[in-house]
């Protein structure tokens, strides 16, 4: 298998480490995640397709990115400044016979979000496919010490983006039968999260934004659904927490162990595809097993 470590990490694989500044990087970490999943066969689900996707360049984003080109899926990938993970992912994207397309740039800049729309329909021919996925989080252990700074910059990533990509794709996804936005939310907008009170708020945003944007399209076929997933093993778990709590990380799910990005890859695949033609405003959960209410 080519794609990142055969291991799945648990609590007794996953050595202590950290990364300084987020979202992280791919290539850094200890073992690499899985970003395909195993013996994947594509039945062209998505042949066709155009998709833009945020936070692209790796983990979650990135097996998202894999899974659509199996599927048939063209995709153009947004992110920050990670330029070796993003090539990275082009080059497996790529190597699956689709195209791919990167755009680097802040999505919490809503010039750029326009941007972004605009040069992926143009290098893709279309878009049928919005996958809101990029986030950034900040531990804090007091409220006090989270600084309107610290807000406005995960509201405007977290949040803001959403609604400054999707009204700059709507007239686009209004062109093609089957379109859908698809975003990524938390388990943490459902238990909450005492040590990321403001990133769990916006994961809060993102379901009823979810919800209520896909009873205003549903009349025009446009599905929007979302994933919230659990512990996933992703750049931005060594780049938000210390190595200790790295370590620990997804051993408290009744899985014991956090879950590879392509276990949520699927998720994506299936609410974007014809599979999934019956589900709008719904919210999948892939979290290694946690009851989770609303």
């Amino acid at each position: 298998m080519a794609n990142g470590s055969k291991i799945k990490p648990t609590k007794e694989t996953l050595p202590p480490q950290q990364q300084m500044e987020q979202p992280g990087i791919e290539s850094q970490m200890t073992p690499q995640p899985v970003y395909e999943r195993p013996n994947h066969k594509g039945a062209d689900k998505l042949k066709g397709r155009a998709a833009l996707i945020t936070g692209g360049d790796s983990g979650i984003g990135r097996a998202v990115a894999v899974a659509f080109a199996i599927e048939g899926a063209d995709v153009a990938i947004v992110y920050l400044s990670e330029h070796e993970d993003a090539q990275k992912t082009k080059e497996i994207v790529e190597k699956k016979g689709r195209k791919c397309f990167l755009i680097a740039g802040d999505i919490g800049d809503e010039q750029f979000c326009k941007q972004a729309v605009e040069q992926s329909v143009k290098q893709l021919g279309r878009l049928d496919i919005l996958v809101n996925n990029a986030a950034e989080q900040h531990p804090k252990q007091d409220l006090l010490e989270i600084t309107t700074d610290d807000l406005i910059a995960t509201y405007k990533t977290n949040i803001l983006a959403m609604f400054h990509l999707t009204r700059e794709a709507l007239p686009h996804l209004r062109k093609n039968p089957g379109a859908n936005i698809i975003n990524t939310t938390s388990v943490t907008a459902y238990r909450g999260s005492p040590g990321l009170i403001d990133y769990s708020s916006t994961k809060g945003a993102i379901v009823s934004f979810t919800r209520s944007l896909s009873g205003q399209l549903a009349k025009e076929k446009i599905r929007v659904n979302a994933v919230a997933p659990g512990p996933i093993w992703t750049p931005l778990i060594p780049a938000t927490f210390p190595p200790e709590k790295v370590a620990k990380f997804g051993a408290d799910v009744p899985l014991a162990r956090p879950g590879q990005p392509w276990e949520v890859a699927t998720a994506y695949t299936f609410l974007a595809s014809e599979d999934g033609s019956y589900f709008t405003g719904q919210v999948l959960h892939p979290n290694g097993g946690e009851i989770i209410n609303g």
